[in-house]
């Protein structure tokens, strides 16, 4: 616990109380985005390659179903035959994975943050140079108290995720494969990424209707939207250009 409040805590309450003091009138809203927004960019290598990674792995779907079928009597010659191609393609199936893992804890920390955060500011856990403010405006553009649980931010923020997910969830195998029984774990890929689509989001829902601060709901809101912006600036637009 030591490890986890002097490397992700202590560093998130001191950026958080920072950026709130940098502009107190804007209130503690302005202050959870203007972190989403660092993490962000300090994890933008891992989100750029998790996101680039997808959307290799689904363009590659109809290619790597057509090997398990062909060598589905053969799995050391199918093993070697997927590791080609995700090696000629610089593919590693397991990149989306990291991002994810990184930000776990950054969002356990954070979550415990806002939760301690905003409504009052404690000394103990602020740094020498850091400035305690006086008092904390939890109130998001006049209307949202994100002390208190938001049902409007956790409906945005579940949306949000759904549009994400949507966007760069794996496709079925191409017709001329997807009936054949090489294309079984591609179908089940498929599957899984279907039902990520609609479980994520309810649980985005469900957790920030009933026990989630709107700080939080804020934070996943804006990372979320974030991550879409990088996906259709960096991922998206390159593909489009290709086509001209």
């Amino acid at each position: 616990m030591e490890i986890f409040y002097t490397i992700f805590y202590q560093p998130l309450y001191n950026l958080l109380v920072i950026f709130y003091d940098f502009y107190p009138a804007a209130g503690m809203g302005l202050a959870i985005i203007l972190i989403t927004v660092l993490i962000k960019c300090l994890l933008f290598p891992f989100t750029f390659k998790s996101l680039k990674g997808q959307k290799q792995m689904n363009e590659l779907q109809p290619k790597i179903a057509k090997i398990r079928e062909d060598y589905k009597d053969d799995k050391e010659k199918m093993a070697q035959e997927l590791m080609s191609v995700y090696k000629d393609n610089n593919v590693n199936p397991f990149s989306s994975c990291l991002p994810l893992l990184i930000q776990l804890p950054i969002f356990f920390a954070l979550y415990k943050v806002l939760r301690d955060g905003l409504t009052q500011i404690n000394a103990d856990h602020l740094y020498s140079f850091v400035h305690a403010p006086e008092s904390i405006n939890s109130v998001f553009l006049g209307i949202v108290d994100l002390a208190q649980i938001s049902i409007p931010l956790a409906v945005l923020a579940a949306l949000a995720q759904y549009y994400q997910v949507k966007q760069t969830m794996v496709n079925k195998p191409a017709k001329e494969v997807k009936a054949s029984s090489g294309a079984m774990d591609e179908n089940m890929m498929a599957n899984m990424n279907k039902m990520m689509l609609y479980f994520m989001p309810a649980m985005t829902l469900m957790i920030g209707c009933t026990s989630m601060p709107g700080g939080v709901m804020l934070y996943w809101l804006s990372t979320t939207a974030i991550t879409i912006l990088l996906y259709m600036m960096f991922i998206k637009r390159p593909k489009k250009e290709e086509k001209k």
